[in-house]
């Protein structure tokens, strides 16, 4: 019994601080990369290349790609600044198990904060509003299973195991796209 009950320790599935950091710094790569896509729409919308949908003279067009704009570079910064962890250990069923759950807990406490927070009757701040809705739900949806894929083909395929990273912020890039 008491064997049982140390090994049953050894189990549990702990969230180490990095593979946490380092989902957030991807959310918040992803969150920055949407915002900076619509920042340059914003720019084709004010320059006449695409059919107005949220401005109604250009001078207010570039005012909002420009805050916009800024408003990504921040974004894009902090996992930079702050997290300055570029990797996802995904070699054990106990790290693919804490990333999965680093990523649907981050997903879901990051769309309820974005829903308090972005409330309101501006156009450009309700789009800020489904471009953090959209990478959310794709971290609920997308990529978990990336990560599931990414652990079984990790261990025949070394390009996997290496480039883990930049793989999972294509995905959720992509993945995102489809949700907006």
């Amino acid at each position: 019994m008491e064997y049982q009950l140390s090994n049953l320790n050894k189990r549990n599935v702990s969230l180490n601080k990095n593979q946490f950091l380092s989902i957030i710094g991807l959310y918040f790569f992803v969150l920055g990369t949407a915002i900076l896509g619509f920042s340059i729409y914003l720019f084709l919308e004010a320059i006449g290349y695409t059919s107005q949908m949220f401005i109604n003279w250009s001078g207010q067009g570039l005012f909002w790609s420009l805050i916009t704009f800024f408003v990504a570079l921040f974004i894009l910064f902090i996992p930079v600044e702050f997290f300055d962890t570029y990797s996802i250990n995904n070699r054990s069923f106990k790290d693919l198990l804490s990333n999965i759950v680093s990523v649907i807990m981050i997903s879901m406490v990051l769309l309820v904060l974005f829903q308090l927070l972005l409330s309101g009757k501006n156009i450009f701040l309700n789009q800020y509003l489904v471009i953090a809705r959209a990478v959310s739900f794709s971290g609920f949806i997308s990529i978990p299973l990336v990560l599931f894929l990414a652990h079984n083909f990790g261990k025949n395929i070394d390009f996997i195991n290496k480039y883990s990273y930049s793989l999972v912020l294509l995905v959720w890039t992509i993945s995102t796209q489809i949700f907006l």
